[in-house]
C-alpha cells in the first residue's frame, strides 16, 4: 500500500526553481488521496503569474512514477490564487473644489489662434482682478510656455498628505501648467493615448491651484482622448469655440460646438472666438482687409443662437506677444489690447448668465456595455 509519508518523500525531491526549496516544505502539497492505482493531491501556487507551473506539475509526476510506480495514475490539482487587480488611488477630485469655473477653450481645427485666444483670454481675466489657472492642454504641442516666456522653467513638486502636488507657475497673474514644462521643448512628443490622458489628470488633480474663479483649459485642436478625459474627470462650466472666419474652419467649428452639445457630454457653448477676422496694419488702424474672409463665425452663431465673444483682428502685434512670451492683452490702451478687454467683459457676461440659468454640468461617465 502506498501511504501519505511515501508521498510526501518523494515529492521533496521536486525543488522550486525559483526558491531551490523543495515544495513539500514550501507548503505547496496539500489534499493526497490514495484509491489502490490512483493517486491525486493538490499543488498550491503562491503567485497567480508562477512561470513554474507546468514544469512543476511535470516534474511532480515524473518522481511519483520514478520512486514509487510506473503504472500509478496521478492526477494534479493545480490552485492558483486569482489576480487582484490594484488601481492607482489618483488624488481625489475635490482638490478642484476651489475652483469656481473650468473653461475649455477648443478648436475644430489647428491653427486658427487657439492657444493665443485663451493665453491673452486668462491674462484679461487676470487683470480684472480674477483669479485665473491656464492649463496646457494640448499635450502634443504645448505653447503657453514659450507665450509666457518661462519655458526651461520647471514647476516645483511638494508633499502634501503623502500626496506629490506640482506648484504652478505664475506668470501676468496667472497659474499655469503646461506639459512642456517637463519635456525639451525641442523633442517631439510620440505619445500613445492613455500616457497623454495620464498627463492632463495629473495637472488637474495633482495642480497646486488653490482658490480659482476661473481654470482655463487649452485643449488640442479636433476632438480626441483628451476632450473626453476634460469632461470625464472635471464638471466642465462651458466651452469656447475658436476659429477663423474661412468656410473651412466654421465647417470644423460646427464638429467642436456638436461634441461639446451632444447628449453624452452635454457642455454648454458659452460662446465663438472670431480670430483673425480680418487684417489691420498697425500704421493704418482703421483699414480692413478680409483675407479669411467675412463675419463666418458671426453667421455661425446667429445660426446656432450662441454668443459671439469678439471678433480679434490679424495684426503683427498679436504674433510677436506670442513669439516673445508677452501677451498682447498686457498693451490695455493698444487697438488689440482693448479688443482683449472686450473679449473678457462678455466672456464674463456669458459665464456669469450660464450659471444664472443652467444647472452644474455633471461629469460624463462612460458605461461599459
Amino acid at each position: 500500500m502506498i501511504t501519505n509519508k511515501q508521498i510526501l518523500d518523494t515529492l521533496r525531491k521536486v525543488k522550486h526553481p525559483e526558491t531551490g526549496q523543495d515544495i513539500v516544505a514550501m507548503g505547496m502539497v496539500d489534499d493526497i488521496n490514495i484509491n489502490e492505482k490512483d493517486l491525486s493531491f493538490s499543488l498550491i501556487f503562491k503567485k497567480s503569474n508562477d512561470p513554474f507551473v507546468s514544469s512543476l506539475e511535470k516534474a511532480c509526476k515524473q518522481a511519483i512514477q520514478e520512486f514509487i510506480a510506473k503504472d500509478i495514475i496521478t492526477k494534479i490539482n493545480i490552485k492558483i490564487p486569482e489576480s487582484k487587480k490594484v488601481t492607482p488611488k489618483k488624488p481625489e477630485i475635490k482638490k478642484l473644489s476651489n475652483v469656481k469655473n473650468i473653461i475649455a477653450v477648443a478648436s475644430g481645427k489647428g491653427g486658427v489662434g487657439k492657444s493665443t485666444m485663451a493665453s491673452n483670454l486668462a491674462v484679461s481675466l487676470a487683470k480684472t482682478g480674477a483669479k485665473v489657472g491656464l492649463i496646457d492642454a494640448d499635450i502634443f504641442g504645448p505653447s503657453i510656455p514659450k507665450m509666457f516666456d518661462v519655458e526651461g522653467q520647471r514647476p516645483i513638486v511638494k508633499k502634501v498628505d503623502n500626496v506629490d502636488v506640482i506648484v504652478p507657475i505664475e506668470k501676468y497673474g496667472v497659474k499655469l501648467l503646461s506639459i512642456g514644462f517637463f519635456v525639451n521643448p525641442d523633442d517631439a512628443l510620440v505619445w500613445r493615448g492613455p500616457m497623454a490622458t495620464n498627463a492632463l489628470q495629473q495637472m488637474l488633480h495633482q495642480g497646486d491651484w488653490g482658490a480659482l474663479d476661473y481654470l482655463i483649459c487649452d485643449l488640442p485642436p479636433g476632438t480626441s482622448d483628451i476632450h473626453l478625459t476634460l469632461v470625464q474627470e472635471v464638471s466642465v462650466t462651458g466651452a469656447i469655440i475658436v476659429s477663423t472666419p474661412q468656410d473651412v474652419a466654421i465647417a470644423d467649428a460646427i464638429k467642436g460646438i456638436n461634441m461639446f452639445t451632444g447628449k453624452n457630454i452635454n457642455v454648454p457653448i458659452l460662446g465663438l472666438i472670431e480670430n483673425m477676422s480680418w487684417f489691420t496694419p498697425e500704421e493704418l488702424p482703421e483699414n480692413k482687409y478680409f483675407i479669411f474672409g467675412k463675419d463666418g463665425c458671426k453667421k455661425l452663431a446667429e445660426t446656432k443662437n450662441i454668443e459671439l465673444l469678439g471678433q480679434i483682428p490679424l495684426v503683427q502685434s498679436v504674433r510677436e506677444g506670442g513669439d516673445y512670451g508677452s501677451p498682447i492683452s498686457l498693451k490695455e490702451n493698444s487697438i488689440i489690447g482693448k479688443a482683449f478687454i472686450t473679449l473678457a467683459e462678455n466672456f464674463i457676461k456669458a459665464n456669469n448668465k450660464r450659471n444664472e440659468i443652467l444647472e452644474p454640468t455633471k461629469r460624463v461617465e462612460i458605461k461599459n456595455n
